[in-house]
Parts: structure tokens; C-alpha cells; sequence
């Protein structure tokens, strides 16, 4: 049964795959967040999926057979005209229905490792971000300098006298720039 919907992808007809769903088929699909419920939904992320021109391949699963149902659940890899590759986990429940075996409910998601995947920067790569930080420093425009850092980046400037860098100093009261908490865990007092 994998087959025929495999084979439906490569005719690169969205509606020729949906039509492998049951009626009231439900598709919660491996490259959207958007669970389909009909064969219109169905189709519609098809029209997307098909464009990358997708081959799938069962690498394990286990087949359970009822009384006009059948379930199979496993790993599957689909391969793209580009080369690229998606490892997923995937559930089919088919349906008898009609005469003809359907999808009922097809779940499938990325493996957590394909979800993250770190991959080792090299000393050049480290070099070319402090580079691409350079040039915009070099620009003198703050927002593009700014725009090189993450949203909950932390800047730590050098020390200096004013502005945001402003060292701690000592209390009117005190001299000392060194600071101490009290015992008690509560406040913070010069010494």
C-alpha cells in the first residue's frame, strides 16, 4: 500500500495523491504544521511537497493487519530531486473503503536528530562571521552592526567610564569599589 502512494508522488499530480485518502482521511504531514483534515487540504500540501519531486523509502516498520483496516508504522527517508534527504517516522492506517484500500490517517514527523542537527564550524567560517562583523562596523551605521547579533545576544563592551559599560563604583558612602553580600542573603552593601 506504501507503494501506490508512492508511486502516486512521483506522477507529480497533487490529486492523484490525495485521492490515495480516505474520504474522511486525515494527513498531519512531515513539512508543515498545518494538520489536513480533507482532500482539499490534502492536495494543497501536496502542490508544495511534489515541487521538490520526493521518492520515498521504507527503511523499518511494523504492519499490523485487522478486520478492512491495516496499520504500518516505522521510518521512511525521502529523496529529493535537489539530493537532499528528510529521515522521518511515519504511521499509515488504511481503510478498506469502496473496494479500494485508503490512507485513514497518515502521521509523519522528522527525526529529532534531522530536526537538529549541529554541524562543526571550521576556524575559516569562525573567521568570515568576525569578518562580516568588521564590515559592518566599518559601515559606522549602529543598526547594521547591531543587526549582527541575535535577538538575546549579550554585549559585553569594554570597560570604560560612561554609557553602558560604566564600571560599578563604591556607594556615597563608602569608598571601597568592591562589594560583599550581607549574611542575611538580603542586600548588598559596600565594604
Amino acid at each position: 500500500m506504501f507503494d501506490l502512494w508512492n508511486d502516486a508522488l512521483r506522477t507529480g499530480d497533487p490529486a492523484t495523491v490525495a485521492k490515495r485518502y480516505a474520504r474522511e482521511g486525515v494527513l498531519l504531514p512531515t513539512l508543515s504544521d498545518v494538520p489536513r483534515t480533507d482532500r482539499v487540504g490534502t492536495e494543497d500540501y501536496f502542490v508544495h511537497f511534489l515541487e521538490k519531486k520526493p521518492v520515498g523509502k521504507i527503511f523499518e516498520g511494523d504492519i499490523f493487519v485487522g478486520n478492512n483496516w491495516a496499520q504500518d508504522a516505522g521510518i521512511y527517508e525521502f529523496t529529493f530531486q535537489d539530493g537532499s534527504k528528510v529521515k522521518a517516522r511515519y504511521s499509515f492506517v488504511y481503510v478498506y473503503e469502496d473496494g479500494r484500500w485508503m490512507i485513514s490517517h497518515h502521521h509523519s514527523s522528522l527525526m529529532p536528530e534531522e530536526v537538529v542537527r549541529p554541524k562543526a564550524v571550521t576556524k575559516d567560517e569562525v573567521r568570515g562571521l568576525f569578518d562580516l562583523w568588521n564590515d559592518a562596523l566599518a559601515t559606522g551605521d549602529p543598526t547594521k552592526v547591531a543587526a549582527r547579533y541575535t535577538e538575546d545576544a549579550v554585549l559585553l563592551p569594554p570597560r570604560c567610564q560612561t554609557g553602558r559599560g560604566t564600571p560599578r563604583t563604591a556607594s556615597p558612602t563608602t569608598s571601597s569599589t568592591s562589594w560583599r553580600r550581607s549574611r542575611q542573603g538580603r542586600s548588598w552593601r559596600g565594604t
